[in-house]
């Protein structure tokens, strides 16, 4: 199923025993935080505070921290039946055979077009409309972590067009709060809000930047914007593609953009192109504090929303916590994309103490010499997995979701000067690491086994297994002993 709005998915959450509702007074300085963050490292449900201190606006947090609510926000019983679709479609060739073949691709040439974003003339978001004498203190924005540089929006769906070509492109940065109008802008150089104001900038004919930020929409809409999609795609397709129909957009009342007309909040305004100020510390999804950087200033113009809005949010810091779900999710539903262009590969996953940039572990069908490095060298000529800071490439076999047996069969197959190689490229920009910002190295493994073509030529032991006759003859002793584990 999909869900219209925020509302129906808290509601199939509760419904689901997923949602607990907190009656009582939390404080988004920091309780609010240490409230999700035990909740979420113990398994606990999406948490609605219903009485967020200062705020008469109720707080949603955890709403995707964990594989089952993933599969509630997106509508599935299995991530793979998203995966599936997507390869469905990328596989779609207009039949070349008879009348009878081109009529049975006509359902999903119509489901195609019905991915599209709506435009509306109105919508709940419009419900409130203040163009004077709108706060951001209206709202239970948190102070996160104790050395953070102030409140940040932190699950913000932010509006821009890319001033070449026009197109919509929505992203997820956070927001430091200034004063009640003004917030920070984070946008990082690799991100799409941030080419924009690069080429506004550069081309230096106009003063502002136009941008909007919706914050609470349904699932589907919230996830799209996290999503690694190339700049030519917009996120409210691929939003009407995982709800298997449209989003509906509404024009802005001071901005020339259009933004959800179900959120449950809109922000408007402008960055002012060429003002920087100090943003940060923000307590990261590395588990450290991302420090002080300067990033452009959001001006905000007006304050749409609805009548009783609800404000959403999310924590990221030491793992695992709700980003880690939604970054598997995005693993799992992108593995097809990623197989069409390396065909080799035949899992991957990308552990939580990895912080999404820091890990992958790769298995492949392995045809040449050589073959793990030029999947390692692959991946990272991918959009954001150039970031991939170690690539651990292993045989077809190997579980790489069973970091167990990774660890065992990688460290007994490499020869460290031989199997490890190190390259220079762009670095994720919360990498504290790395040598510059943004520009560092990173380090493949290649934990195959080895072939005399590549240079190998003593025997490669087998891996120690009993005889499958013998295991099943002990299965019924096993049982017949009362043995249970």
């Amino acid at each position: 199923m999909s869900y219209l709005n925020l509302s129906e998915f808290l509601s199939a959450l509760e419904k689901a025993g997923e949602l607990k509702r907190i009656p009582f007074e939390v404080d988004p300085y920091l309780e609010i935080t240490e409230f999700a963050d035990r909740a979420v490292k113990s398994g606990g449900p999406a948490l609605l505070f219903e009485k967020p201190k200062g705020s008469n606006v109720p707080l949603a947090i955890n709403l995707f921290a964990s594989d089952r609510r993933m599969q509630i926000a997106l509508g599935v019983d299995s991530l793979d039946e998203i995966a599936d679709r997507i390869t469905d479609f990328v596989q779609m060739k207009m039949p070349t055979g008879g009348l009878m073949s081109k009529l049975k691709m006509l359902p999903m040439l119509a489901e195609v077009g019905s991915f599209f974003p709506k435009e509306v003339s109105t919508g709940p978001v419009k419900e409130v409309i203040q163009k004077d004498n709108f706060s951001l203190d209206d709202f239970p924005i948190l102070h996160c972590w104790p050395e953070d540089g102030g409140r940040f929006i932190t699950l913000p769906l932010v509006f821009s067009k890319n001033p070449a070509t026009g197109k919509r492109n929505c992203g997820m940065y956070r927001m430091q709060v200034y004063d009640s109008k003004t917030t920070g802008m984070h946008w990082q150089l690799h991100k799409q809000g941030a080419d924009h104001y690069r080429r506004l900038l550069a081309e230096g004919k106009q003063k502002r930047m136009e941008v909007a930020v919706a914050i609470g929409a349904d699932p589907a809409t919230m996830y799209s914007a996290i999503l690694p999609l190339p700049p030519e795609i917009d996120e409210m397709m691929v939003a009407g593609f995982l709800r298997s129909k449209p989003v509906e957009m509404v024009k802005c009342e001071t901005v020339d953009l259009e933004v959800p007309a179900q959120a449950e909040i809109v922000l408007e305004g402008y960055v002012e192109l060429g003002e920087l100020r100090t943003e940060g510390p923000f307590g990261d999804h590395t588990g450290y504090y991302s420090l002080e950087d300067d990033y452009p200033v959001f001006h905000i113009t007006a304050i749409t929303h609805r009548k009783k809005p609800t404000y959403t949010a999310t924590i990221v810091g030491p793992p695992p916590m709700e980003d880690y779900w939604m970054g598997k999710s995005i693993e799992r539903v992108f593995l097809p994309l990623m197989k069409l262009q390396i065909p080799e590969v035949r899992n991957i996953s990308m552990p939580a103490e990895g912080v999404f940039h820091n890990l992958m572990l790769v298995s492949i069908r392995k045809a040449y010499p050589g073959h793990a490095r030029k999947v390692m060298h692959a991946i990272w000529g991918l959009g954001q997995a150039m970031f991939t800071k170690c690539i651990v490439v292993v045989d077809e076999e190997v579980d790489v979701t069973n970091y167990s047996e990774v660890v065992w069969k990688v460290l007994n197959n490499i020869d460290p000067q031989r199997d490890i190689e190190f390259a220079l490229g762009p670095i994720d920009s919360l990498d504290h690491s790395s040598r510059l910002p943004n520009f560092g190295s990173k380090m493949g493994i290649d934990g195959t086994k080895k072939w005399v073509s590549e240079g190998f030529t003593r025997p490669w032991p087998p891996v120690i297994t009993m005889n499958q006759d013998v295991k099943q003859k002990i299965d019924q002793m096993w049982k017949q002993a009362g043995m249970t584990k």
